[in-house]
């Protein structure tokens, strides 16, 4: 018999969420990170409203804003010549949030530990154990060298984009696409937001800004990947260039004082098979985009509830395993592709067709396309639905009539 039901590797906010539902089901969960918590890593921050309500929906987001975390309530995109703005979430979830990683990683951890999950940092995976084809468990040390070897039903891959449980399965890998953007962030103090996630759209550059922890705001841009060896030298100076594009706002963030250094680098996409005999893969392991719509985190908490719900009905209603992987994987592509392709898009820092660029014109002034424009960008709603035909007709027939 197994030691464990599954073995969840990688903590952060992919795993520690997947962890701690399967324990609240009374399955015997063990997570395991090569980290110590609280730590930080490389991130966007924004939780966008979906994924604030999945915070909700497991009893942990009054712990998020006990943290001081403050929350947003409005994105608002500047184009330049007019800026689309509104309300990212639903009247059951309005509000989004950008925590640092320190403190909603350790707050993940923690609560998949007080779930009943077995919690071991300072480890280091190693190998996975296999029985013929199928893997059974996981070989790996302590942080003093101490190895062992754990034994599971599942192996669960939620340790991010270098996963090393995707390394050895080696699954298959579809929708690659190579860096498109250099993107860069950073901290400020002295910066409010009062409640605005704001986003700057110029000719080859973008850049944003959110209110963090600790009275921080988190601004983060880019340019071209084509222009990444060029610029790497001076960061600084090519992102406060950057940030003259729009006057005001810079000369807002010269007002502020940095808190931190550039951090960042440029992304590859991938889609990955999430599942195999013994193996699944959760959140950035099993897929990744650039980073600019930032909808990470919030597809990490969704990506830990369907995994914990599919492997429910395997273990307690005796599903079949590969019939359950193969749905989840069809709805998480279902899901994901649309925002995936407007991602990209939008990764170039190219200027959209003329036709979009006349419907989001079309949309300034009118709140309600405006706010679903917001959603769109927030995933509140997929791009596939607010550039559906019927949805253009009505913004385009609104503006028209004025």
């Amino acid at each position: 018999m197994s030691a464990y039901d599954f073995i969840v590797v990688g903590a952060r906010c992919a795993g520690s969420p997947t962890a701690m539902l399967l324990a609240r089901k009374g399955y015997r969960v063990l997570v395991v990170d090569r980290a110590h918590f609280p730590s930080d890593t490389i991130s966007t921050h924004v939780l966008h409203p979906m994924g604030v309500a999945a915070l909700n929906r497991w009893g942990l987001l009054d712990r998020l804003r006990a943290t001081g975390c403050p929350p947003t309530d409005t994105y608002a995109f500047d184009f330049g010549a007019f800026t689309l703005s509104g309300s990212p979430g639903t009247p059951e979830s309005p509000l989004a949030y950008c925590p640092r990683r320190t403190v909603l990683d350790k707050l993940l951890v923690d609560a998949a530990s007080e779930a009943g999950a077995e919690v071991r940092e300072d480890y280091v995976v190693e190998d996975l154990v296999r029985d013929g084809g199928r893997v059974v468990g996981i070989q790996g040390r302590t942080k003093e060298g101490a190895p062992s070897t754990e034994r599971a039903t599942i192996v669960i891959g939620a340790d991010g984009r270098h996963s090393s449980v995707a390394k050895s399965v080696q699954p298959q890998q579809y929708r690659e696409r190579s860096p498109v953007l250099a993107p860069y962030y950073t901290y400020w103090s002295g910066l409010p937001m009062n409640g605005r996630f704001e986003t700057y759209i110029r000719s080859r550059r973008g850049f944003a800004a959110m209110q963090t922890h600790d009275g921080m705001t988190m601004t983060v841009g880019g340019w071209p990947h084509s222009e990444f060896e060029a610029n790497k030298g001076d960061i600084e100076r090519h992102f406060l260039a950057m940030l003259d594009l729009a006057p005001t706002f810079a000369e807002r963030v010269r007002e502020a004082k940095r808190e931190a250094p550039f951090m960042g680098f440029p992304t590859s996409g991938y889609f990955r098979k999430p599942y195999g005999p013994g193996w699944i893969l959760v959140g950035d392991a099993g897929y990744n985009r650039d980073p600019i719509t930032a909808q990470g985190i919030s597809d990490a908490f969704r990506d830990a509830e369907q995994c914990a719900q599919a492997l429910d009905r395997v273990m307690a209603s005796g599903h079949s395993f590969d019939q359950e992987m193969n749905e989840a994987q069809r709805r998480r592509d279902e899901h994901v592709i649309p925002m995936d392709d407007f991602t990209w898009q939008l990764a170039t820092l190219e200027p959209p067709p003329p036709h979009v660029q006349q419907l989001f014109h079309a949309a300034s002034g009118q709140p309600e396309a405006m706010t679903r424009f917001v959603q769109m960008n927030a995933g509140t709603i997929s791009p596939a639905e607010f550039f559906a035909p019927a949805s253009v007709a009505a913004i385009m027939a609104a503006s028209a009539s004025h």
